[in-house]
């Protein structure tokens, strides 16, 4: 039985592959990878990480993020940050977490060590030789880490901050080890399976769905540094990638420099499916990824506060359907009104969600608390209905929901009215303040290269109702997004109301 982290690289895979680094072709076994975490968890211990202490670490993919993020869980816990925060960005989430130590790479990093100097945070350089050993410089001698239990906390994040302040979600060894098996087992992943990760490692969705789940069932991990389009199909034809999650921005990226017609891409053969997660994929967009790469699309749902993954379209043959993110995986799902009460199928309400991957509450915020649950249900802020076979469609962030005049619009039905035009590539709808209405509609959209969008207005017009129909269409060249490649429409607003004003 897994409990930790640790746990799940199994002794029966000692001999097999579990990571590769494209760049410099360095492979490591199991049994290697598990040696380098207890050596790590060991190094940090000597330094004096205990239990529950924080880790902190702002590293870029790679062989030392993995092992030092499972040494962290099991000497204390890891906190890994964003490498391209600012300096007060990085003040902020070392203060909220009582960092103990930060880890960095021997070179650059500057924001992280001058917060680190201006917090009195100690740093420890983390670095990898060219035979793939990961070392903790700084560090003299070794000391056994304290016992590791299943409820321990092994990760700590924080929310996106859409709403408000973020919030810190500790996630135990078991939230994240069965959130982990949810995404095998819906899946199927195994031994052969190749997981080519492009998604960030400080961030939920690479450490779960692309990394731990494919250790967890024996698989290999093909780490490039960085995410790049001009050579994602070379990696993933050298490493034979049998899948890929990420954000649909990745994906479209990937579709900008696919030919309309052509043969799909070498190294697109031995994938057995696409994920998408983390922000919504638009219908036309999962077609045409079917289309190029000859692959089954297939549209998860997660968030930090479930250790990742809640639902996803399951494989074929079973039904994997446009615009929804699939039945509950090992999660339970519940679609609930205002007061907590369950809706009908097919109503509209707030999705709630339980499960033993959900966190119990929000870390030394009884304020967050008081409000984060309908009972045991997680309540995730966001709108949706089931239909009859219990898949689930997300209508948007309820406190993105634009009420205009006491009509509320859901801001994603206008995002695919627009991208349904042949000119758009991306569209994003908010909410402006409006001294009648309380709230006025308006869109900022990016066009194809080339294309025009001069008649997106009597586009709308055509097809949504005059209440809905935005009154300013902002053309842009970029849309503002995370690090992970969520937008969040209050930042969008902000964004564009200024440049307008």
């Amino acid at each position: 039985m897994t409990t930790t982290l640790l746990d799940l690289l199994r002794p029966e895979f000692s001999s097999r592959t579990a990571i590769v680094l494209p760049e410099s072709n360095v492979k490591i076994t199991y049994d290697d990878l598990r040696h380098q975490v207890q050596s790590l968890a060991e190094s940090l211990a000597a330094f004096g990480i205990g239990r529950n202490d924080r880790v902190g670490m702002a590293l870029p993919n790679g062989l030392p993020t993995i092992v030092g993020f499972l040494a962290a869980s099991m000497a204390g816990t890891a906190a890994p940050l964003n490498p391209a925060y600012r300096d007060d960005e990085f003040r902020f989430f070392l203060e909220d977490t009582s960092a103990k130590v930060l880890l960095l790479p021997p070179d650059g990093a500057e924001a992280a060590r001058t917060a680190a100097a201006a917090t009195s945070v100690p740093v420890l350089t983390i670095d990898m030789d060219a035979e793939g050993h990961v070392h903790l410089r700084g560090v003299s001698g070794r000391k056994p880490h304290g016992p590791v239990a299943a409820t321990d906390p092994a990760l700590i994040l924080h929310t996106s901050g859409s709403t408000g302040r973020p919030k810190r979600v500790p996630l135990s060894h078991v939230n994240l080890s069965i959130s982990a098996s949810n995404v095998a087992k819906t899946y199927r992943l195994g031994p052969d399976d190749v997981s080519l990760c492009v998604m960030p490692l400080f961030h939920v969705h690479g450490l779960v769905a692309s990394t731990l789940a494919t250790l967890a069932t024996g698989g290999t991990v093909v780490v490039p540094a960085k995410f790049s389009p001009l050579s994602f199909w070379r990696v993933a034809r050298d490493h034979g990638a049998t899948w890929y999650s990420a954000v649909p921005t990745i994906h479209q990226l990937l579709l900008a420099r696919a030919e309309s017609g052509a043969a799909r891409p070498a190294g697109a053969e031995k994938l057995r499916f696409i994920r998408s997660c983390s922000a919504s994929l638009p219908p036309q967009v999962m077609h045409d990824l079917e289309s190029a790469f000859g692959a089954p699309v297939l549209e998860a749902y997660g968030m930090t506060e479930a250790a990742h993954q809640m639902a996803s379209n399951p494989l074929p043959p079973a039904a994997h359907k446009p615009g929804s993110v699939g039945p509950g995986t090992g999660v339970g799902i519940s679609i609930r009104d205002e007061h907590g009460h369950s809706v009908k199928t097919g109503e509209r309400g707030e999705v709630c969600i339980k499960g033993p991957n959900v966190i119990k509450g929000y870390e030394n915020n009884a304020e967050a608390n008081a409000t984060a649950f309908f009972g045991e249900w997680f309540r995730t802020g966001d709108q949706g209905v089931l239909d009859d076979e219990g898949y689930l469609t997300l209508v948007g962030r309820l406190k993105e929901l634009i009420n205009r005049g006491g009509e509320k619009i859901s801001p994603r039905e206008i995002d695919e009215v627009l991208l349904a035009h042949p000119a758009v590539a991306e569209a994003v709808c908010f909410g402006v303040p409006h001294p009648t209405w309380g709230e006025e509609v308006e869109a900022c959209v990016v066009l194809r290269e080339g294309a025009d969008g001069s008649d997106l207005m009597a586009y709308c017009k055509e097809r949504l109702a005059e209440f809905k129909r935005p009154k300013q269409i902002h053309v842009t060249t970029t849309i503002p997004r995370t690090a992970t490649g969520k937008i969040q429409r209050r930042i969008v607003a902000q964004a564009f109301s200024k440049a307008a004003s």
